[in-house]
C-alpha cells in the first residue's frame, strides 16, 4: 500500500520546506523535502564548499535511564559506554543472535541516562527492543517532541560560533547541552556527510524559528534527503535497509572499528561468538567501494559480475559523486575480489560496465579533531 500525504506525519519544518520551494515526498513514514529549487547537484556542492542545513527530525531521539544504565545498554549493543567519557558520541548498533545489524545508531552516555540517536524507518521497532531487551527498572522515553536539525560543511562552525561561540571547540563526536538565543539545545560536533559540522536536537516548537536564523546566513542553504544521500555516499557511510541490514554483520559490512577493544575481549553482547569468530577468521564477503567511468551513475540492485560473467555480488548503493566527479558505490564482493583495484563489471540494463574497487572514502572527511 502506497502512503498517502494524510498518512504521512510531519516534521516540526514542514511548513519551512514547502515555503522554500522543498519537492516534497514519502520517506520513512514521513513527508520530507527531496530537494529544493537550486537541485541535489548544487545542494550537494553547496554543503562541501559552504554550509548546508538538513532537516533530520524524522530519525528517533530516545532517552534511556535506570540503574546502572551503561552497563545494562552494554548488553544489546557493542560498544564501550562504561568506560566512556560523559558526552563522548559512540557509533554503534543493535543487533540479533546471529550478529546481523537491526539497526545502527548514535548513543551518547551521559551521568544519569544514555541518549540515542536512531533511524527513522526503525525507531519504533528499535524502541520495543530495548524495553523488551533491557533489565526492569531502565525506561525507554522517545523525545518524540524533539526536532534535530544537521548543520554540515566547512563554515558550519564558523555560522553557529556565532550564536554559541562554546561550540567551535567541541571536538568530533562529543555532545552537549547548551543554551543559544534563549533556546535550550543539545548539540553534538557530528553529522553524516563526511564534513565537519554539528546535529542540534531542540524544542520542536521553536526548531522553525532556529532554522529560519540560520538560513539568515548567507553561507546557509536548505539541503533536501536527494543530496544528503550522495554526500554520506561520497563519505563511505552506510545507509541503513541498503548497505546493512539484519542479515549483515559489522564486519561483513567493513564496520569493525565500531566494536570497542574491550568488547571484542569480554563479548556480551547479541550474536558475540559469531562476531567475534568473523573478526578472528575474517568473512568470506566483505563491504567494499566502487567507482566508475563517466558520469552515469550504477544503482542499487545493479549484479557485479567477474571476467568469466558470473555474478559475485550486488550493489547496495549508488550515484554520480558531485565532488569525486565520477560513479560511486558501495557493494559486497568475496573477499579475494575486495582488494582496492581489483576490476570488476556492474549490469546496467543488460550492458556490463567496467568498475574498479576503491578505498573510500571517495572523498576526503574533514571532521574537526581539535
Amino acid at each position: 500500500m502506497t502512503d498517502t500525504k494524510e498518512d504521512l506525519a510531519r516534521t516540526p519544518l514542514h511548513a519551512l520546506h514547502v515555503e522554500l520551494g522543498g519537492r516534497m515526498v514519502p520517506f520513512a513514514g514521513y513527508d520530507m523535502p527531496v530537494q529544493y529549487p537550486d537541485g541535489i547537484m548544487t545542494e550537494h556542492l553547496h554543503c562541501r564548499s559552504a554550509a548546508g542545513l538538513f532537516d533530520v527530525s524524522h530519525m528517533g531521539q530516545v532517552r534511556v535511564t535506570g540503574k546502572d544504565v551503561r552497563r545494562a545498554v552494554e548488553t544489546l549493543l557493542p560498544a564501550d559506554l562504561v568506560n566512556s567519557e560523559e558526552g563522548r558520541m559512540h557509533y554503534s548498533f543493535l543487533l540479533n543472535d546471529k550478529g546481523g545489524i537491526l539497526d545502527d545508531l548514535m548513543a551518547t552516555p551521559f551521568a544519569d541516562h544514555v541518549f540515542m540517536v536512531l533511524n527513522a524507518a526503525c525507531k519504533q521497532s528499535d524502541i520495543a527492543h530495548l524495553k523488551t531487551g533491557l533489565p526492569v527498572g531502565c525506561e525507554v522515553v522517545e523525545e518524540g517532541d524533539k526536532a534535530l536539525l544537521a548543520l554540515q560543511g566547512p563554515e558550519a562552525a564558523a555560522v553557529l560560533s556565532e550564536l554559541a561561540p562554546e561550540v567551535a571547540t567541541m571536538s568530533f563526536m562529543t555532545m552537549r547541552d547548551l543554551d543559544i538565543a534563549g533556546v535550550p539545545c543539545r548539540i553534538s560536533r557530528s553529522g553524516y556527510t563526511g564534513e565537519d559540522g554539528y546535529e542540534i536536537s531542540l524544542p520542536g516548537d521553536q526548531a522553525e524559528a532556529f532554522a529560519r536564523k540560520l538560513l539568515a546566513d548567507d553561507r546557509v542553504k536548505p539541503i533536501g534527503l536527494g543530496a544528503r544521500d550522495s554526500l554520506r555516499l561520497e563519505a563511505g557511510l552506510c545507509l541503513y535497509g541498503h548497505d546493512i541490514d539484519e542479515t549483515t554483520t559489522p564486519i561483513e559490512a567493513a564496520l569493525t572499528w565500531a566494536i570497542a577493544k574491550s568488547r571484542r575481549a569480554e563479548g556480551g553482547f547479541p550474536g558475540d561468538s559469531i562476531i567475534l569468530k568473523q573478526i578472528a577468521e575474517k568473512t568470506p564477503r566483505r563491504r567494499v567501494g566502487l567507482i566508475g567511468e563517466g558520469r552515469a551513475p550504477v544503482r542499487e540492485g545493479a549484479e557485479l559480475v567477474n571476467e568469466a560473467g558470473e555474478v559475485v555480488g550486488t550493489v547496495t548503493s549508488g550515484s554520480y559523486g558531485p565532488s569525486a566527479e565520477a560513479p560511486v558505490a558501495m557493494g559486497y564482493l568475496p573477499r579475494a575480489l575486495s582488494e582496492p583495484g581489483t576490476e570488476i563489471k556492474a549490469v546496467v540494463r543488460g550492458r556490463e560496465r567496467p568498475m574498479k574497487v576503491a578505498k573510500m572514502p571517495f572523498v576526503e572527511r574533514r571532521y574537526y579533531r581539535g
